[in-house]
């Protein structure tokens, strides 16, 4: 639990900071060169295909799809992990995992969250004279210290996990309501959790639990006014002579389930729902980019991605994954998507956009992950790396601004929930090659999970020739000789290197009592905006 000291703080920032108007988008330093602004927009659970500039089948991203046609497009990109929590800690870190203490998600009643001795990119930004702003999905820990503001976020207006973790009362596919609260005297269903079997989902302005349990269906509306807001305010301050440059990153809520529901009725010609949420997070792009053209366009640099790979529910919502569904994969039982190292679950789509810097219309191959998130944009704003740890991101500027067309030659692909120990570096990728050295575990749409196999020797697959990963290399083949040394000394270095460096490690212990709750008098944690 929080010290007395703590305590008073949480109240009297929450006091403040829920108040917009009061984020300081002044700097009280000399006048500097104009510093470049950043958005970074982290879709969740989207698929490589969702794109429909990746896959010819996809018509309902107009707007991404006009992105990247003016800006540039990587159909090589890499989450940092398969599952949320680790795919975040890794963007706003630039580190693995196994060196920022995050191998998995945290929990509606998690105590710890991202390691305090980890910098954040808002940190670094913030320092560097930025006013630092995120809308959306945060899930890297809500108690105490761990929440948003305290990690470098002037402005938080979002959820603390995901949407998933926690009722609604217009809950959207495939999640069940909020149970109605008993009248009459009657008892309720539960009364160790009063009116509904699960927390209600909250939704935070800085500090303070605004509504709860949220309106899944005028979320993305709400993130869609509070990112322009903030892009508003922050290009108003540079009328001064000590106007801050600003980072926005917006963690979307799509295209995780549940969906809402009022997409499914809204929909002419009962169009299918993962479509429907497709064409509503596109919009809320556009939404984004449009603010951004109207007010900082040649200054603002823009970067799409996703997280990870699609969820298993998806098979019923039926979206589609693109080309990354191989019969390996299939052959042993569960599923190609998320919390797996397939391809289904680990590339995703990714574009950059930049007026005047990134060139117009240009397709990359380079192999680049969200981990290059960090080092890129902390170079980018003329700011410093943390020092006294090691980095697995790399700074693509090169790449981005058509100087390079190489990325990583080596990148690692963790455990992340299904096969193996979550976190684990058993998936390496060198250049066009993959090796397994664990795989399966996964859950499939039915529900059920696959076997998990061991393989030593890996497994290895050349993506330029199957990348549906369906026929690994015969090992016996000169091919698979010549790469199964680059692999294995590519892994013991990368081992050897994280035992030396500066690692954290996550507190994942779990207290109900650190469970958020607009009104700790009621139990069922009920409250709506004014």
């Amino acid at each position: 639990m929080a010290c007395p000291f703590l305590k008073v703080l949480l109240v009297g920032v929450s006091f403040l900071g829920c108040l917009y108007p009061l984020v300081d988008f002044s700097f009280s330093g000399e006048t500097r060169e104009q510093k470049p602004n950043f958005v970074i927009i982290l879709a969740d659970d989207m698929g490589w295909g969702d794109l429909g500039a990746n896959w010819a089948e996809t018509k309902d991203t107009a707007n991404l799809d006009k992105m990247a046609a003016e800006g540039m497009r990587f159909v090589d990109f890499h989450a940092a992990a398969s599952t949320c929590s680790p795919s975040r800690a890794a963007l706003l870190t630039g580190r693995l995992g196994l060196r920022n203490g995050v191998p998995h998600n945290f929990a509606v009643t998690s105590v710890g969250g991202l390691p305090l001795n980890e910098t954040t990119l808002a940190e670094v930004l913030q320092r560097a004279g930025y006013v630092t702003g995120l809308i959306g999905k945060w899930h890297l820990g809500h108690h105490g210290s761990y929440h948003p503001n305290f990690r470098g976020f002037d402005y938080y207006f979002g959820i603390p996990y995901s949407h998933d973790m926690g009722c609604t009362d217009t809950p959207g596919y495939n999640h069940p309501p909020c149970p109605a609260c008993p009248r009459g005297g009657r008892p309720s269903r539960n009364p160790e959790k009063d009116c509904h079997s699960d927390v209600a989902l909250p939704l935070y302005e800085n500090l303070s639990i605004v509504e709860q349990p949220v309106n899944l269906s005028g979320l993305t509306q709400k993130y869609a006014e509070k990112a322009t807001q903030f892009i508003q305010r922050a290009r108003l301050s540079r009328f001064s002579a000590s106007g801050r440059p600003f980072l926005l990153y917006v963690g979307l809520a799509h295209m995780h389930v549940p969906l809402s529901r009022t997409l499914l009725s809204a929909e002419p010609g009962g169009r299918r729902p993962y479509s429907a949420a497709l064409r509503e997070m596109d919009s809320l792009v556009g939404q984004i980019k449009d603010k951004v053209d109207l007010t900082a366009k040649n200054n603002t640099f823009l970067w799409f991605t996703g997280d990870n790979g699609p969820w298993a529910q998806k098979c019923e919502l039926a979206g589609s994954v693109g080309p990354f569904t191989g019969s390996w994969q299939t052959r042993q039982g569960g599923s190609p998507a998320k919390q797996t190292t397939w391809e289904g679950g680990h590339r995703v789509p990714a574009l950059a956009y930049w007026p005047s810097r990134v060139p117009v219309n240009v397709t990359s191959t380079a192999l680049l992950s969200v981990l290059d998130i960090f080092p890129t944009v902390v170079a980018l704003a003329g700011a410093s790396l943390p020092q006294g740890r090691h980095f697995d991101g790399l700074d693509a500027s090169e790449v981005l601004f058509g100087r390079a067309q190489a990325g990583h030659r080596v990148l690692f692909h963790p455990n992340s929930g299904a096969a193996g120990e979550d976190g684990a570096l058993q998936t390496v990728r060198v250049e066009r090659y993959k090796a397994f050295f664990v795989t399966g575990g996964a859950r499939a749409c039915d529900g059920s999970v696959g076997p998990e196999w061991h393989h030593e020797p890996p497994l290895i697959f050349n993506l330029d020739d199957d990348v549906a990963e369906a026929v690994p290399l015969d090992r016996g083949s000169a091919e698979y000789q010549r790469v199964l040394p680059e692999v294995r000394a590519a892994l013991s270095e990368v081992l050897e290197d994280i035992a030396g460096d500066n690692t954290s490690r996550a507190d994942y212990s779990q207290d109900p009592s650190v469970t958020p709750c607009c009104n700790p008098h009621q139990t069922a944690c009920r409250c709506q905006a004014a």
